[in-house]
């Protein structure tokens, strides 16, 4: 019997319930359990205004003196009744019945970048005891890879602590890149190094591997490099020629990010079962996201960008009949208050934000939960962050519940989240 099972038997006898474990067990709620095989997540750093995207409310405006709290932009509407979005979101908006903006996401946090971030990607606050895993190797530690010839957990940016493994260790780690073109850095062997070479170099390494106490972090490194040389080679890197694929499909997936959609779809093909997409590498509005000041006078572009990349990631994978294994989610650290600062940007809000959910099997309804007239505070169907990552983790089959493992000390996979029932058929 494990400690928490324990704490619970214990905790039940205290109180003079007549139930057994296995009967107090039954009384929890039945959690759903989706069918969606992989998970595209999009990172949209700096922290989406919602109010200028999925969960558009009156028009402001940044420039009058004195400034008028609301939107930036005229709404839209969308293909589910009464569900709008902001008019530059125009082809998102035909799809909206394969998707789900969840309004009402928020967290209680500093609204500070990197706990926030954080904060999302791993659903628990830091912790000066414990490294816990991202969504993304949670994920890649439950299900693994859907093909064993490629990673489980893939990044397409900038690698930090807040997207890795935690104490899963580096077997649930992602391979990163941030080129689309090349591929990840590292996996193809310099060309005079044959598969013969690489084994025989392989080979100098087993007496000192022999030598590593299992369970350490040399331990742990090795594995990887296990990994990686287990993947170096054109079988891998094949699936990172974007060239293979037609110009027209291409070209309407867009720019660079656009780009980096399609390869997430080419590594869904492949059996990758959970990638994560950044968007904001190139500052496109001169500050990506994070729209202060000047920046969110170019944040349309932003939008746009991300307007042209979705609505084609979700046509190309109901075309290619992927969409309902694929699940896409929308992630970002917080949302942006109605109000404008001194020069006409928006600064940090983490009581009241919108995430996004498409595909994956899902039955979706355009938009979940209301916000108040400023999109600033709930008014129906608050979503934790815990919820959303629950809500993820069960459109996969993967049990929120469930225990996994810091040494002997079990965690479970969500702190308490709950999925959204009525997103589930």
């Amino acid at each position: 019997m494990n400690r928490r099972t324990f704490l619970q038997h214990t905790s039940l006898l205290a109180g003079g319930a007549a139930l057994s474990p296995l009967a107090a067990s039954t009384s929890l709620p039945n959690l759903p359990k989706g069918k969606a095989e992989h998970c595209i997540f999009i990172w949209l750093g700096g922290g989406m205004a919602q109010i200028d995207t999925f969960d558009p409310k009156a028009k402001g405006n940044s420039k009058a003196d004195p400034k008028v709290s609301g939107s930036e932009y005229d709404s839209i509407d969308t293909a589910v009744p009464g569900v709008k979005f902001c008019q530059h979101l125009g082809r998102t908006a035909k799809l909206a019945e394969r998707l789900t903006a969840v309004r009402t996401v928020n967290h209680h946090l500093v609204d500070e970048h990197a706990f926030a971030t954080n904060f999302v990607h791993t659903g628990r606050l830091i912790s000066g005891s414990s490294t816990y895993p991202s969504i993304g190797s949670i994920v890649a530690h439950e299900r693994g890879a859907a093909d064993p010839s490629v990673p489980a957990y893939m990044l397409i940016g900038y690698p930090n602590v807040s997207r890795g493994p935690g104490f899963l260790g580096a077997k649930a780690g992602f391979v990163y890149l941030t080129d689309t073109e090349s591929g990840p850095a590292g996996f193809s062997r310099p060309a005079g190094v044959d598969p013969a070479r690489a084994a025989r170099r392989e080979e100098l390494l087993q007496p000192l591997a022999g030598r590593i106490p299992s369970e350490s972090l040399p331990a742990q490194y090795l594995e990887a490099q296990r990994e990686a040389l287990r993947l170096a080679g054109p079988d891998f890197m094949r699936h990172f020629e974007l060239s293979k694929e037609p110009a027209d499909l291409r070209n309407l997936y867009g720019g660079e990010f656009g780009q980096r959609c399609l390869l997430s779809r080419r590594l869904v093909q492949a059996g990758v079962r959970f990638i994560e997409v950044s968007h904001n590498l190139n500052f496109i509005n001169g500050t990506g996201w994070d729209t202060h000041n000047e920046g969110q006078q170019n944040q349309h572009l932003l939008i746009q960008e991300l307007d042209i990349a979705l609505s084609a990631l979700i046509i190309d994978l109901e075309e290619k009949k992927l969409l309902d294994k694929t699940l896409i989610a929308i992630g970002t650290e917080f949302g942006r208050p109605a109000s404008y600062d001194g020069r006409g940007g928006r600064g940090h809000q983490g009581t009241a934000f919108s995430l996004v959910l498409a595909g994956g099997g899902l039955k979706h309804c355009g938009a979940y939960g209301v916000t108040d007239e400023l999109s600033k505070n709930i008014l129906d169907k608050p979503v934790s962050i815990p919820d959303f990552h629950a809500t993820i983790h069960a459109a996969l089959g993967i049990d929120p519940r469930k225990d996994i493992y810091d040494t002997t000390r079990p965690v479970p996979i969500t702190d308490q989240g709950t999925p959204i029932a009525e997103l589930f058929g």
